[in-house]
């Protein structure tokens, strides 16, 4: 892996370039030139200073294949520049221009089933196409000659959002790019064959002409896990290069500006391994669309701690989300009142130093003409907008009480997370298809919150020695090397909790032998005093089965009573001669499945460290019940309330949110507050009443 790019912030139009970065996607080719001093007018209200610019105008900064025009650019960067808005610049290569498809078809991507993804969406084209890639280079080296040495343009926003419409692509390009990309992962296809354990079904190949792309095979299109496995590393891989390209084709020109793409990380997707990523950046974006329902504020803070992990404690950018409700999902929910601002706020909270949203002004015509944005439909004279001003007033109100460039301050627990381990549970091979990795990561986030407690999120890839306590929820993959580093750690005094689908196969999707989980060749068996013989899986589809068994505590407290188990449970023998059996499976469905007694969740002593075994899946309840007895600290925190804190030399920042629907009574605050959003002092000193939906920052 290269060496990590330098952090680096892009700078503000402010005397000394500091501040929150406040704005969001500008898109004035949308619009007559004769509204661009209105959108300045107002974003100078609101306090934006910041936008990014171009990100889908490759077809009006190149309307032919041999005419340029950047007059319009040119005139709407000066006006915002002007009006000290600083700018960042896309490379515009998300969608290209029709007449680019016209004169290339073989530029598409391509489905699995062969059909060509046609132009008229987003990133219809193919990332290994060599002529595609000279095209979009050439306008990378356009856009760097003419605005490299702009004042107003501070930073380089690079494609967007990779992956989204060509994350997997099937075309003839791509399959000799996968060709190449495995010759220079195994050398020899002997490499290969053993990889991929090819001699199952007759795969065996005689070199890497003969290597496949996982196409559409009929209707028994089981795909080898290997070959899956490698064509996912495979599509991260090659989009990753080509953002590469695009940045190293500008930076040749303009090195002197920092870069970065935005990730598209919510627990509702994280399609790509952005560990990978966040190695070739200057400053890690991301895109967060809140989740609906009561997990809303959770949820939100459970990507931001695997952004914060991606930023390495460095401070972030939101370069996407919402004023309120989206087009794109079959539910499309308003923010309630308080949301757009304690959403932000909320960001802020976990480490981000820029605001944005998707969109400026709200499209009149488009695919996405009902998305919210800063200015809705309605105008100026809205609720939406008066509550995009008043987070800007926010926003430079903690800018200027020396928010900005602290940092996150870090839990004792990180849960961890592998992309691929969620590739991995996309399989159609495993015991159950119902297994999703990332969303078991949210629930154990969840499950400390309701605890009174927090954890961060950190990719397993990165390094995780500092924490107390690492947890490892549902992360099926597991080299030998990882699992040797789990062991390292609970010797030294560590504690692993180790999740029930966790540490089954290799990364190769090789099944670890001699009993589950076998990772490291009993390593981790060994490390758990456990070893699994069989999966009982339940679900609905069994008509006439128990749908679930329930848990009993087998230590002295009853902690774990009356949990129950859903989809999957290991039917484990105790191996260890200190472990200790903490719940079993019990009652009359435990029985039929011959489960009734067998450990259900056990702890071991490990060196100076131990090492938990959760055999089943449980709900966010059931949980917290485990964090609460075995997990988290004893001077457990306010379970209603996130809290987190942001420091530095000079200051730390405290931000406090309700988590729920009701108001929150809070005492003994140490620090005056900088931040009073929906939130009223009490009547004694460091008490405050912080309503649904507000935000209580203090200084101290």
């Amino acid at each position: 892996m290269s060496a990590r790019r330098n952090f680096e912030w892009p700078k503000l139009l402010t005397a000394d370039g500091r501040g929150i970065a406040f704005g969001g996607d500008y898109n004035p080719d949308q619009w007559s030139e004769d509204i661009w001093d209105d959108d300045i007018r107002l974003m100078k209200q609101a306090g934006v200073n910041t936008v990014a610019l171009a990100i889908f105008s490759w077809d009006r900064i190149q309307p032919t294949e041999d005419r340029w025009d950047f007059g319009w650019l040119d005139r709407i960067i000066d006006k915002l520049g002007n009006a000290g808005i600083a700018v960042d610049l896309a490379s515009a290569t998300a969608t290209a221009p029709l007449w680019l498809y016209e004169s290339h078809p073989e530029v598409l991507p391509r489905d699995k089933y062969g059909h060509p993804v046609n132009a008229g969406s987003r990133q219809s084209w193919s990332p290994t196409s060599p002529v595609f890639k000279e095209y979009a280079l050439t306008l990378c080296r356009k856009l760097a000659e003419r605005y490299g040495t702009n004042p107003y343009v501070t930073a380089w926003h690079m494609g967007n959002e990779y992956g989204w419409n060509n994350r997997e692509d099937y075309s003839d390009n791509a399959l000799e790019a996968f060709r190449a990309w495995c010759r220079r992962k195994y050398g020899t296809i002997d490499a290969l064959n053993q990889a991929w354990g090819t001699t199952f079904w007759g795969q065996e190949m005689n070199g890497f002409d003969e290597v496949l792309i996982p196409r559409f095979m009929g209707a028994d299109s089981m795909v080898n896990p290997g070959q899956k496995l490698d064509f996912e590393r495979f599509g991260n891989d090659m989009l990753l290069d080509f953002y590469k390209a695009e940045r190293d084709a500008i930076a040749e020109i303009c090195p002197d500006k920092p870069f970065t793409t935005n990730f598209m990380v919510s627990t509702d997707q994280c399609c790509m391994d952005y560990a990978a990523w966040a190695e070739e950046v200057n400053f890690v974006s991301n895109d967060h669309y809140f989740h609906e329902g009561e997990s809303h504020l959770d949820e939100l803070a459970c990507s931001d701690a695997l952004m914060d992990s991606l930023a390495l404690g460095k401070p972030w950018y939101v370069m996407e989300h919402s004023t309120s409700a989206v087009q794109w999902k079959p539910l499309n929910t308003r923010k309630r009142k308080g949301e757009t601002v304690r959403d932000s706020l909320a960001h802020v909270a976990m480490g981000a130093d820029a605001i944005n949203f998707f969109q400026w002004r709200a499209s009149a015509f488009g695919a996405e003409a009902f998305h919210s944005a800063m200015v809705p439909h309605a105008g100026e004279d809205t609720k939406l907008f008066r509550q995009v001003c008043e987070l800007g007033a926010s926003l430079h109100t903690l800018a200027d009480a020396g928010v900005q460039g602290t940092e996150l301050a870090h839990s004792d627990t990180a849960i961890l997370f592998s992309a691929e381990s969620e590739w991995a549970t996309r399989s159609q091979t495993l015991p159950s298809m119902k297994l999703n990795h990332w969303h078991d990561v949210r629930d154990w986030y969840r499950a400390f919150l309701d605890a009174g407690s927090r954890a961060d999120i950190v990719p397993l890839a990165y390094d995780w020695s500092s924490y107390k306590t690492v947890v490892l929820p549902t992360v099926l993959i597991l080299s030998a090397a990882d699992t040797q580093r789990l062991a390292d750690f609970a010797a030294a005094g560590g504690r692993v909790v180790v999740g029930y689908a966790t540490g089954l196969i290799d990364e190769h999707f090789h099944t670890w032998l001699g009993g589950y989980p076998g990772a490291g060749d009993g390593l981790l068996r060994l490390m758990l005093g456990i070893r699994g013989e069989e999966f009982n899986i339940l679900g609905a589809e069994a008509e006439g089965e128990p749908g679930e068994i329930r848990l009993a505590s087998a230590d002295d407290s009853v902690a774990m009573d009356g949990s129950t188990t859903r989809l999957w449970q290991n039917d484990v023998n105790v191996t260890g001669e200190h472990a200790q059996v903490l719940a079993t499976y019990a009652g009359e469905e435990a029985d039929e499945w011959e489960l009734d007694g067998t450990a259900a969740v056990t702890r071991n002593p490990y060196g100076s460290g131990e090492a938990y075994f959760v055999g089943c899946d449980l709900d966010v309840a059931d949980l917290t019940k485990l964090v609460r007895a075995y997990l988290a600290a004893p001077s457990q925190g306010d379970a209603d309330v996130l809290h987190t804190v942001r420091e530095s030399a000079d200051a730390t920042f405290d931000f406090y949110l309700p988590r729920g629907k009701k108001t929150v009574e809070l005492q003994g605050i140490e620090g005056e507050p900088v931040i009073l959003f929906q939130t009223d002092r009490g009547e004694k000193p460091g008490s405050y009443t912080v309503r649904r939906n507000g935000v209580l920052v203090v200084r101290r």
